[in-house]
């Protein structure tokens, strides 16, 4: 299965994801904002990033410019409950996979990240 990083500053929904996605034989590592993802990143290969937009310290936008900078094979998801945060994200549609809308149930997030894990990056 694959290795995601799930950065999101919310630790409720952090957790609840990443459990979820354990339950379908994934391994997660958690982070709490952009600038802790990013170091996760640095520390290791992952198939996955799954991060939130709106984030202290380093926004979601932000990491995914970085992530991809440094990382170009690494798939991208993003959530957000902002849709102008949504928004936001349209420079880098070629960068991510897509992006995930708060709230969403636990098979909508497990639907996202297969969909995600399964889907070749735009050159």
């Amino acid at each position: 299965m694959a290795r995601i990083l799930i950065t999101e500053d919310e630790d409720s929904l952090r957790h609840f994801v990443a459990r979820a996605l354990r339950l379908d034989g994934h391994e997660t590592v958690e982070a709490a904002d952009g600038a802790e993802g990013l170091e996760a990143l640095g520390d290791g290969s992952f198939d996955l990033l799954l991060s939130d937009i709106r984030m202290p310290v380093m926004d979601g936008i932000e990491l995914a410019h970085k992530a991809s900078a440094n990382h170009p094979d690494l798939k991208i998801l993003l959530m957000t409950g902002y849709a102008e945060q949504r928004e936001r994200a349209d420079d880098l549609m070629e960068k991510i996979v897509d992006v995930v809308s708060k709230p969403f149930s636990l098979p909508d997030i497990r639907t996202a990240v297969a969909r995600a894990l399964t889907t070749q990056k735009a050159a």
